[in-house]
């Protein structure tokens, strides 16, 4: 009988501790720019240079309890050629973003075709007058070649 209430109150707290440990545990996006974080949040043409530069992919920058969250992709018209981005917004200044997730390209005549998965902390930022953020880890890593993974600014 002992044993029995023992087991119950672990199956309680993890059904009661384990939700509120993992909301918690996402870290708030640091924003010392609002004006950005406005340009920021919303949709936005995502792009790949190997995949498109006339079909342009969506992202869409959302807001959770005070954490922006990013995920969207560009597919060339096949679907065999792919960049992919999913995760978090860590910051925003005036010029860059941070980024925390998994950024994902596959195409055709690199890295034999398989998909090239890069997981971790990455920046996007805004290069003189450009109306983009491109990401500034630009070496492909499973491949000796240069990405330009661009997010661009709303219109309207």
């Amino acid at each position: 009988m002992i044993a029995t209430r023992r087991w119950f109150a672990s199956l309680l707290m993890l059904l009661v501790v384990a939700p509120m440990a993992s909301a918690d545990s996402t870290p708030k996006t640091t924003v010392t720019s609002p004006a950005m974080k406005r340009l920021l949040l919303g949709r936005h043409h995502l792009s790949l240079q190997w995949v498109s530069w006339d079909r342009f992919g969506r992202v869409v920058v959302t807001e959770k309890a005070g954490t922006l969250f990013i995920k969207g992709e560009q597919k060339s018209p096949d679907g065999a050629d792919f960049v992919r981005v999913d995760g978090i917004v860590t910051r925003v200044d005036a010029k860059e973003f941070g980024f925390r997730g998994t950024i994902v390209t596959q195409v055709s005549h690199i890295n034999g075709g398989k998909p090239c998965v890069r997981e971790g902390d990455f920046t996007f930022a805004i290069k003189a007058n450009r109306q983009y953020w491109r990401l500034q880890q630009m070496d492909n890593p499973c491949e000796a070649v240069t990405d330009y993974v661009d997010v661009y600014f709303r219109r309207g």
